[in-house]
């Protein structure tokens, strides 16, 4: 069965190492024919901050149109996050705090979504366990059908493993396991959308 697929870097900063992965991901699906594979890169993240401002559904800057446009039409939604604190990203906090309600709610509906955190060092549990929890209580408050990839990644001192452009540079163990990453996740939407 068809479906399609996106990739969100939530990280802020240019050429960050949540790219880098977001780019291998990319690299990995299209040796599996998944060649139209957009990614969200939140280098130009302009959403307001809770508290100070909306996203206005009608009045999209590019960068939210990107971002909500991917995200729709994507069946298989990978969401990779710097740990930033033992946590995710603010930016993604926020993106869900600003996206989680019911004018966003197709987004988080027929929907199987994979998660990774990134990391320069020994860290990226944490960021997919927490967005896990998040997502999970955002497609049941919003009453979705949507799944959460139960295998997650964990990119473990990422610019040794992967270069600017997402390509392979580090170790065997490292390329296993984010090939097992992206096939586990399209073998979850094989079954959730047949």
């Amino acid at each position: 069965m068809a479906f399609t697929v996106g990739i969100i870097s939530a990280s802020p900063q240019k050429n960050s190492n949540s790219l880098r992965f977001a780019k291998a991901l990319q690299h990995l699906l299209a040796e599996r024919s998944f060649t139209e594979v957009q990614i969200v890169n939140f280098e130009d993240y302009d959403i307001p901050w809770v508290g100070e401002g909306s996203i206005n559904p009608k009045q999209l800057t590019d960068f939210q149109h990107h971002l909500i446009n991917v995200w729709s039409k994507s069946d298989v939604v990978f969401i990779v996050s710097p740990e930033y604190n033992w946590s995710f990203s603010p930016q993604l906090i926020n993106t869900l705090d600003q996206l989680g309600g019911k004018a966003f709610a197709h987004l988080f509906d027929n929907k199987v979504f994979a998660l990774a955190g990134v990391s320069s060092g020994r860290g990226g549990r944490q960021p997919a366990l927490q967005l896990t929890t998040v997502l999970n209580k955002l497609i049941n408050f919003l009453d979705g059908n949507s799944v959460i990839a139960p295998r997650i990644f964990e990119s473990h001192e990422t610019d040794q493993m992967l270069d600017a452009d997402g390509n392979f540079i580090g170790s065997e163990a490292y390329i296993k396991g984010a090939t097992a990453f992206v096939e586990y996740a399209l073998r979850i939407a094989q079954r959730w959308f047949r």
